[in-house]
């Protein structure tokens, strides 16, 4: 795999800022778990059914969970399991802005 190759291949996802119903299934799935922020994939196919207007075919079920599956093998997507098991997929948000301020009295020696 060249370097162009592996930078298309695990780039990181962008989530839309509106939901299309004619847009791919990984952006329709990137904007559902972007709504919900943490959730299994049962829970984005079920955001995805509500926004479709409870339209979606079982084919769509079928490609988020291949979707997500991929996303956490690549490590695109965060994941923590469930009590029963199932794994809960989220995006890694940065919550808080870096005010640029080091203590330089805290560093490890031989990190500065």
């Amino acid at each position: 795999m060249t370097d162009k190759e592996f930078r298309e291949e695990y780039k990181p996802l962008q989530v839309p800022a509106h939901f299309e119903a004619e847009a791919s299934v990984h952006d329709q799935t990137l904007y559902a778990l972007g709504q919900l922020g943490s959730a299994t994939a049962d829970e984005v196919c079920a955001k995805l059914k509500e926004l479709h207007n409870n339209e979606a075919g079982k084919e769509l079920v079928g490609e988020v969970h291949s979707l997500l599956t991929e996303w956490h093998s690549k490590g695109l997507v965060a994941s923590t399991t469930a009590e029963n098991g199932d794994l809960h997929y989220g995006l890694q948000k940065i919550t808080e802005a870096n005010d640029g301020h080091v203590n330089p009295d805290l560093l490890a020696p031989g990190l500065d």
